[in-house]
């Protein structure tokens, strides 16, 4: 529980800070669909799944029905964030092969057998489909009709999900999940972030018709008094660093 901050010390000028990032995300996309936000990084260690699990606990303090995706089914950390096993039956790649091998009634109106995937958490509001066994071919399985079918299927009941990407730079699994997305985000992390980096998966998103739409500045150095207790050298702060150019 320690990385859900917005959940457990909901008035924390971090949790200010992640509302006031859903805030913008909100305005911003007034004129079109906010349904699907897909979150990315240049690289590994750039905070983005600790910056997914605090901004979906911040859209379902408002009401909404959130779902994470852990669709890092290489290193899918969100079901550690929550304090929840990443069982080898039950995770994102499973499902997705399931439905690719047609063992389940999905494309024919019944629903149960994918919503046996969604994991509740301790998180009121919020529910997690845990990345599962890591596939020997990730961008396939991501890339395939089925997992288009799923998310299709989720967006139905779900008023906001959220997908937990690899990062971008090496990989193409964000940029091949990003044709399913409404809005892109990238994290980045302060005084490590080049940026040549940005600028390169900002090139690799334009490659296959997509855009960055905000960035995230993590992990900037903050008064020791802010909230030293949750992180003791790494401090997150996200001081209205969420640029749109919507």
């Amino acid at each position: 529980m320690k990385d859900l901050i917005v959940a457990t010390n909901p008035k924390s000028s971090f949790a200010e800070s992640i509302k006031l990032i859903k805030t913008n995300i909100t305005f911003s996309s007034i004129n079109k669909s906010l349904k699907v936000i897909l979150m990315t990084s240049p690289e590994s260690g750039d905070g983005k799944s600790f910056l997914v699990a605090n901004l979906a606990s911040a859209f379902a303090q408002e009401d909404k029905k959130v779902l994470i995706i852990d669709a890092d089914l290489r290193k899918g950390r969100q079901h550690k964030i929550f304090g929840l096993e990443r069982e080898n039956a039950f995770g994102y790649s499973n499902l997705i092969l399931t439905v690719a091998q047609g063992q389940n009634a999905l494309y024919n109106g019944l629903d149960s057998q994918i919503m046996s995937y969604i994991k509740d958490t301790n998180v009121k509001g919020v529910s997690l489909i845990p990345a599962g066994p890591t596939p020997p071919n990730p961008l396939e399985l991501l890339a395939s009709e089925s997992n288009q079918a799923i998310l299709e299927r989720l967006k139905k009941y779900y008023d906001i999900i959220f997908i937990d990407c690899p990062p971008a730079l090496g990989l193409s699994d964000a940029l091949v999940m990003s044709k399913f997305s409404d809005v892109n985000i990238v994290t980045v992390s302060n005084a490590k972030t080049k940026v040549d980096q940005l600028e390169d998966v900002k090139k690799n998103f334009e490659r296959v018709n997509s855009k960055i739409d905000g960035v995230v500045i993590n992990k900037a150095k903050v008064k020791a008094s802010s909230y030293s207790s949750y992180y003791t050298n790494d401090k997150y702060y996200t001081d209205n660093n969420l640029k749109t150019d919507y």
